[in-house]
């Protein structure tokens, strides 16, 4: 017998100020006709009576592990999100991206006990994406769940991320178990993590803008992926490496910005490489970090990098020239043929990419708000 259920005061509230809050996280500042003074700005018009504050990350902030694995629920904004290179046993390349996003929706200290299952709690709401690419096509898929039932959640130790029947685990052994399934398509991918996580900015807090906003963002930049892609009835072995970011905030982008281009590079040198650059209608800021294979991670200023679109296909930039002279670093990026657009709630560019001319490698790009 289907049982009807009595919605919580306030719940078609809450969820019209979740569909504005998450379209403000991929694409805020993209219409330079409304101004909703960015991400924290939105939110703050929304609803400015919580008895506890969102935080917002400073310079002074520090990462801690294992904890900043799991969620911030006084944060309003997260992600946990995978990149993959990968190739089949017949050499083919494959790319493959997973990402889930946490949303809140009222603030709660991160000492509190969330609200019980049975009250049907809004006070954050959960998105995950998912997407492969091979020989030129590229399949999305996107799911949404809402927080503290038990639909969707992220525990820091061990490391337990899932939407529905999306899991990301970790394995007796430290290893790392991503399960993704669709009707047409999945993917059960074993990740090996070597190294430590690298933290960029100021020792975790990396700045989004001239004026000091900004995240909490490090990175797994080494994985070692093996497993399984099924695609259309068809099973295949892949292998290849991955990279990992883990970025939260309260006010991701401000006001007047439009979207972000963002690379994440393994070079054949054994370097690697993360830039982002964020846009707007005077101009743009950008950093990085620089990774390379001997010595510690180097923050970059926005002076000490460049970055240029160089080739356009779809209204989007797919080839892209990237230098660093400090670190005698002049790339060019190139997205292969096909279209990489995730069309989900809120569209945005997803692909792989291949380096060439000072160095040679591969990895991603994904850019908002075009």
């Amino acid at each position: 017998m289907i049982k009807t259920q009595k919605w919580p005061t306030g719940f078609f509230q809450k969820v019209a100020t979740l569909v504005l809050l998450s379209a403000s996280v991929l694409l805020a500042g993209c219409s330079q006709e409304q101004d909703t003074g960015g991400f924290a700005g939105l939110a703050q018009a929304i609803d400015s009576s919580q008895s506890e504050p969102f935080l917002q990350p400073g310079p002074g902030d520090r990462l801690r592990f294992p904890d900043d694995w799991g969620p911030h629920p006084q944060h309003r904004i997260e992600w946990w999100y995978l990149t993959a290179n990968l190739k089949t046993a017949d050499g083919e390349p494959v790319g493959v991206q997973w990402t889930q996003f946490r949303q809140a929706i009222e603030p709660r200290p991160a000492s509190e006990q969330p609200p019980a299952a049975e009250l049907w709690p809004l006070q954050a709401a959960w998105m995950a994406h998912a997407a492969v690419s091979l020989k030129g096509e590229h399949r999305f898929a996107e799911k949404f769940a809402r927080g503290d039932i038990g639909q969707a959640g992220a525990v820091a130790s061990p490391l337990d991320i899932w939407l529905d029947d999306w899991r990301l685990t970790e394995q007796p052994d430290g290893a790392l178990r991503l399960q993704v399934n669709t009707s047409e398509w999945g993917y059960d991918l074993l990740l090996q993590v070597q190294g430590e996580p690298v933290a960029h900015g100021d020792q975790g807090f990396s700045a989004k803008s001239a004026s000091g906003e900004g995240s909490m963002y490090f990175s797994l930049v080494d994985i070692a992926i093996s497993g399984e892609l099924t695609l259309e009835g068809e099973t295949q072995t892949v292998t290849g490496r991955g990279w990992f970011d883990r970025e939260w905030s309260s006010q991701f982008l401000k006001t007047g910005q439009q979207g972000w281009d963002w690379f994440a590079l393994h070079l054949e040198s054994g370097d690697k490489l993360m830039a982002f650059r964020l846009r707007d209608g005077s101009g743009s800021f950008q950093s990085g970090t620089w990774i390379p294979e001997n010595g510690d991670p180097v923050a970059l200023s926005p002076e000490e990098l460049s970055l240029q679109e160089l080739d356009w296909r779809n209204n989007v930039p797919v080839r892209w020239r990237l230098s660093i002279p400090a670190h005698q670093v002049d790339l060019e990026l190139s997205a292969p043929s096909g279209d990489y657009l995730n069309r989900g709630l809120f569209p945005y560019w997803e692909s792989p990419v291949s380096v060439s001319g000072s160095h040679s490698g591969e990895g991603y790009m994904e850019l908002t708000g075009y």
